[in-house]
């Protein structure tokens, strides 16, 4: 194994930088922020703690909308028949009505933008049949996020002793919907919408106090206490915070804002390589081309903290001898990349291009080398 040590911004400074300070005290019982990019943890208060998640919950019936929408199981346009169990529903409402004849996209905006329980009970029912059948699909998708900290029940997070998760499991989520479903999440920045009369604002008063945040959903029940997952994008850099348990309205705001703040100020997210562009070559054996170039299937970012770029490190571990044929996306080494010392991340490096077996005479010669190398 071949390892190469190279610095990503020249010659490596090592100054001494000022620590890190602890992040804000916000009075909630959980909490987590993280990079949106990356995924990289920038701040927590037990992040894996169970607890009632309230109209968090609409995160999830979300999801498995968009996913339905995405598959083609249903579509923006059809009209969903209100049936008396969503009309009935208690808590936070679109005011839709039994028997109406409403779209699922407004329905998706009557949940995302009013909270509306009596819309994500008509979502449910719509895509699965019941709502009991849609908390399966929900639970299904969880597992396949690799939410291991969550357990729904309804789409709407109305109180259920088996129904909870966590802040950790809520920041997995709201990353999926951004990343997978960027035409959809626009609709959480919508300040107010509008059905049978009745104009409500969205209950993320964050979107008015900070022009960065885009998203995504308030929640309050009794147990729950007040909790938001928030989302703001600064620049290239997008940082998600979750926030459970809180006091009161405001302090969920308050809180939310100090730790997006936080995590602006003091952490930066870089581009290391874009997806396809050639990070190092490989010396190939027995093949058709000398060499072949290695690089990323997707942009590598890391983040750090602010300042402290010229720090990062790059090591290539490659094998010593590779023999063809070679196909395109093959892993062929490794990179490791740190920050003094520390690893950050460990991504394969693969080939960018196929590399079929050389000619008789090539493999010949290069198989006399070897032996004697």
């Amino acid at each position: 194994m071949i390892s190469l040590v190279f610095l990503l911004c020249g010659v490596s400074a090592h100054a001494q930088r000022t620590p890190i300070p602890q992040p804000p005290i916000i009075g909630a019982k959980s909490f987590l922020l993280i990079d949106g990019n990356t995924g990289a943890e920038l701040a927590s208060l037990k992040p894996d703690e169970r607890l009632a998640p309230a109209s968090l919950t609409k995160l999830m019936t979300a999801y498995a909308i968009f996913r339905a929408l995405d598959e083609g199981q249903i579509a923006l346009d059809d009209l969903v028949t209100v049936s008396e169990k969503a009309w009935r529903t208690e808590g936070s409402r679109m005011f839709i009505e039994v028997d109406t004849r409403v779209s699922v996209q407004d329905l998706v905006l009557g949940m995302i933008v009013q909270s509306g329980n009596d819309a994500s009970v008509a979502l449910a029912e719509h895509a699965a049949g019941t709502e009991d059948v849609f908390s399966q699909v929900m639970n299904q998708h969880a597992a396949q996020l690799g939410m291991t900290g969550s357990n729904f029940r309804n789409a709407s997070g109305m109180p259920n002793e088996d129904h909870y998760s966590t802040a950790r499991d809520m920041a997995t989520l709201a990353r999926a919907i951004i990343n997978e479903f960027p035409e959809y999440y626009r609709w959480y920045s919508v300040k107010e919408f509008e059905y049978n009369g009745i104009k409500q604002p969205n209950r993320n008063s964050l979107l008015w106090r900070d022009e960065s945040v885009d998203g995504m959903k308030t929640g309050r029940t009794d147990e729950a206490g007040y909790c938001l997952v928030s989302s703001a994008q600064r620049g290239d850099m997008r940082i998600i915070s979750v926030v459970l348990g809180t006091a009161s309205a405001k302090a969920r705001i308050d809180g939310s804002h100090s730790l997006l703040n936080y995590g602006f100020r003091f952490f930066e997210t870089r581009l290391l390589y874009r997806a396809g562009e050639t990070v190092a070559t490989a010396k190939i054996w027995k093949a058709a081309k000398e060499t072949t170039p290695l690089g990323l299937l997707e942009n590598l970012y890391v983040t750090i903290p602010r300042g402290s770029f010229d720090e990062v490190e790059s090591v290539l571990n490659m094998p010593e001898t590779l023999l063809a044929p070679v196909a395109q996306g093959q892993p062929i080494a490794e990179l490791q990349v740190s920050l003094n010392g520390d690893q950050l991340l460990k991504m394969p490096l693969r080939a960018l291009e196929d590399n079929p077996d050389g000619s008789f005479w090539q493999q010949t010669k290069d198989g006399v080398t070897l032996w004697f190398e």
